[in-house]
């Protein structure tokens, strides 16, 4: 999963200010970049396809034209439920 620290098996640690862009794509999955902060001038920590279920942690959600972006406001984990369905949780 790129660079994202591991938490244990299908979990990966996210920072407490991570933002989360969640794109649209035409077969009805998502495209998901994650940051470890929108003000770092640095390249997405990860990049996956799949489909982000929900949001369980603290965080600011801004509806954009192709998607949104939820902008944690805590340190959490981002979960693997299946093959194609991801969470975030909070501590």
């Amino acid at each position: 999963m790129n660079r994202l620290a591991v938490a244990d098996e299908g979990r990966w640690h996210l920072p407490p200010h991570a933002h989360v862009i969640v794109h649209e794509t035409s077969d009805g999955n998502e495209f998901i970049t994650i940051y470890d902060c929108g003000a770092a001038q640095k390249p997405p920590s990860a990049q996956l396809i799949g489909n982000l279920v929900r949001v369980d942690a603290a965080h600011e959600l801004l509806d954009q034209p192709t998607g949104y972006i939820a902008k944690l406001r805590e340190s959490s984990v981002l979960e693997r439920q299946d093959a194609d369905h991801w969470v975030i949780r909070g501590p």
